[in-house]
């Protein structure tokens, strides 16, 4: 049986780490597929759990040299530790401080500004025979492991001039002269730059990309809980499902449950991306991390943690974050030769440059120039980090993606098709009309009675509204026996005293209506009603356009994407509905069949299609669509089907969800071509030795932290 598994894992510095470890794993024949996100250091396996576990992929994973710790579903993400300067990047910085006023002192012709050359020698030695331990370790561990790592790269550079330098200020003709030239400033400086860059980097991702710590501190620390008849403030680890807990003015839900007592507003943005405050009253229900704007409230513990709707959003956020894009596979495909080609150039330009100047030394400079400015961690970055803000961005607005794969898609998009009854409208239809026929016996109160009696085990919203006017009439509803779900075209079942009774489309109750006067015939969705297979009359609902439903559909045709309707209901309806929204193309009578096979036809067309419903009906639809998004709290299957889920039901989010995807997509190209760009550039220019190995190490460390800059950028795009 094929399980999904989570790791968080320690000790890569480059995107060539997450290559080495998904290489290694991939090669297994019990592995399906493996995944391993830089950005959020996780690794994502999917398995055959009767070959192997969990616990020994994680070793495979520690026998490539890094740390791998399986995280759980049951459990909320913890937060990260806040990222403090280690004292080791302490006294490289220090160290660095000497040097870096002798560098300044030589650009104003001031050479008795750098320390002499034996002081020179000891500070080095302390940098590299100690404080670049770290880097020796992941480079040999990288290199052992089969695939070179970007600390190879600056192992190379950095012991190669330090070897030179104490070379030449110990064992060269000129030493005894006093005359050495020396760089074990270059050394020094690139460690210290390349530290700093990677304590800068490990902050970003840390903080700023992950919008986990910010859903964290929704759950409040303590709580007010009763125990034993009086109200005890607890931590929020001992609450338990079944308390009455309280929260008052300005506080926070800690848990999904019941109100029992009390009555108040509270701000669930953080789930919907709604801000309108919602009303809570006694019976109703609250959600965990929700704001008490107004009022105050008692309410007993349904759902805990990872349980309650937060915790679900938590877990599917920091899955999706962790999931890799297939445009990412470009950067991946770099990353696996990247190293080996720079360590070839490098040496290609020593050779080179000796040849040409005649001078080793300069040949040296240019060669560790090239192994420092080379950075495979901002192509490794670039796409990781914009999907990780993206997603965060996408949560705000209540909409929760699967994965990368299906953000990258949805970022496609140019035809969007939606179902009509609680997509676009309120989903709240209303009898507007009743027929009965003439002579067959039943009346309306009896029509209401035996359509009633069949729709109470239906859970279409029309089904709901026949239901709700029956009990309105005051009218007792018989039971059903056997009742049947005929997919696309109604209900069936046995009513005692009455026979099998349908309840659906006209052709379904074999109901062929007549011609009426009242218009709202023409436009509503009709439900008719057969007793032993003899029509006894209809019903016509009317349902209501949701009030954002106009202005949704005018941005998504503002961004040149096609809108389309397919409805089960009649042409008539679906096309006035259509009329009222200015929709071009709009299909009616359509069977959940006939809905998938035009999702497939516009795909024949070259359209990227996304579908929107949260019906059984539209599951078929939405698998068949390149990206589908289910409405929360509809089907199951539905929701199960689709790549992203909407939390709020309305055509607006959807709209968010397409640009919030095109705009991650568009800062991920940014972020491929500024790394691309980076070391295109950035390597002949060191090869021809324009760039000294000192500023090409500081370079290098700039660009991971530029590329992750570009990716905050994304939390500031505004989504019209």
């Amino acid at each position: 049986m094929q399980q999904k598994v989570r790791f968080q894992i320690e000790g890569m510095t480059c995107q060539a780490c997450a290559s080495r470890i998904e290489k290694v794993l991939n090669k297994k024949d019990f592995v399906e597929s493996a995944g391993v996100n830089f950005a959020s250091e996780e690794a994502q396996v999917t398995f055959d759990d009767s070959k192997t576990s969990a616990a020994d992929i994680a070793k495979i994973i520690e026998k490539t040299g890094y740390g791998a710790k399986e995280k759980t579903e049951d459990a909320l993400p913890q937060p990260e530790e806040a990222a403090h300067v280690s004292w080791r990047l302490w006294l490289l910085l220090a160290i660095n401080i000497p040097f870096l006023i002798g560098m300044a002192g030589m650009m104003i012709g001031r050479h008795d500004w750098m320390i002499p050359p034996v002081w020179q020698f000891v500070l080095a030695s302390i940098v590299q025979l100690w404080l670049a331990i770290p880097f020796y370790k992941s480079a040999w561990a990288s290199i052992k492991g089969g695939l070179a790592n970007m600390d190879v790269l600056v192992t190379i550079g950095t012991v190669s001039i330090y070897l030179y330098s104490v070379y030449m200020l110990f064992f060269s003709p000129h030493a005894a002269h006093g005359m050495a030239h020396v760089y074990f400033e270059v050394g020094v400086m690139v460690i210290g730059f390349v530290s700093l860059g990677k304590f800068l980097e490990h902050r970003t991702k840390k903080s700023s990309l992950n919008s986990l710590g910010l859903l964290l501190k929704l759950t409040p620390t303590q709580v007010n809980v009763q125990r034993e008849g009086e109200w005890k403030q607890l931590p929020i680890d001992q609450v338990q499902i079944g308390d009455l807990i309280r929260a008052n003015h300005g506080e926070r839900i800690a848990a999904d449950g019941i109100i029992e007592s009390g009555s108040g507003w509270a701000d669930e943005s953080h789930l919907t991306g709604e801000s309108n405050p919602e009303e809570k009253k006694a019976g109703g229900k609250v959600l965990a991390g929700a704001l008490m704007t107004e009022g105050s409230v008692v309410y007993r513990a349904t759902q805990l943690g990872s349980q309650t709707l937060l915790g679900d959003m938590m877990n599917a956020l920091s899955e999706a974050q962790g999931s890799k894009a297939p445009i990412a596979r470009v950067a991946d495909k770099a990353a696996a030769v990247f190293v080996p080609t720079v360590v070839g150039i490098a040496l290609l330009t020593f050779i080179v440059t000796w040849l040409i100047k005649g001078d080793w030394t300069v040949a040296l400079m240019h060669a560790v120039a090239v192994l420092v400015i080379a950075c495979p961690c901002a192509l490794g970055l670039a796409t990781p980090a914009a999907i990780m803000v993206g997603m965060g961005k996408a949560v705000k607005h209540g909409i929760w993606f699967k994965d990368a794969a299906a953000m990258e898609e949805a970022a496609h998009v140019d035809a969007v098709v939606l179902d009509k009854t609680g997509t676009l409208t309120e989903g709240r239809p209303q009898v507007a009309a009743v027929y009965c026929v003439p002579d067959s016996g039943f009346d309306e109160d009896a029509l209401y009675r035996i359509a009633a009696a069949v729709e109470q085990n239906a859970a279409h919203p029309l089904a709901r509204a026949i239901v709700s006017a029956a009990q309105a009439r005051g009218l007792d509803i018989p039971a059903a026996q056997n009742p049947q779900t005929v997919v696309g075209a109604g209900i069936t079942a046995e009513v005692e005293g009455v026979g099998l009774v349908k309840a659906g489309k006209a052709e379904f109750a074999e109901l062929t209506l007549p011609k009426f006067s009242d218009g709202v015939w023409d436009i509503a969705s009709i439900v008719a009603v057969s007793v032993d297979n003899k029509p006894i009359g209809a019903f016509a609902l009317a349902d209501a356009l949701k009030a954002d439903t106009a202005e949704a559909i005018g941005r998504l045709k503002k961004h040149g994407i096609d809108v389309y309707i397919m409805s089960g209901d009649n042409q008539g309806t679906v096309e006035y509905v259509a009329k009222q929204l200015g929709i071009a193309h709009a299909f009616g009578n359509m069977s959940p069949r006939d809905k998938a096979a035009e999702v497939q036809k516009l795909k024949a067309a070259g359209k990227t299609v996304a579908m929107v419903g949260d019906g059984i009906n539209d599951a078929p639809a939405l698998a068949a669509a390149n990206v589908s998004f289910a409405m929360k709290g509809g089907a199951d299957v539905a929701e199960h089907t689709a790549s992203a889920t909407l939390m709020q039901h309305s055509v607006n989010q959807l709209a968010d969800a397409l640009l919030v995807s095109q705009a991650t997509l568009k800062n991920i190209k940014q972020n491929l071509f500024f790394a691309f760009f980076y070391n295109i550039l950035g390597i002949p220019l060191a090869a021809l030795g324009f760039l000294n190995p000192v500023i090409a190490g500081a370079a290098m460390a700039a660009s991971s932290v530029s590329v992750l800059s570009n990716a905050l950028r994304l939390k500031r795009v505004k989504i019209e």
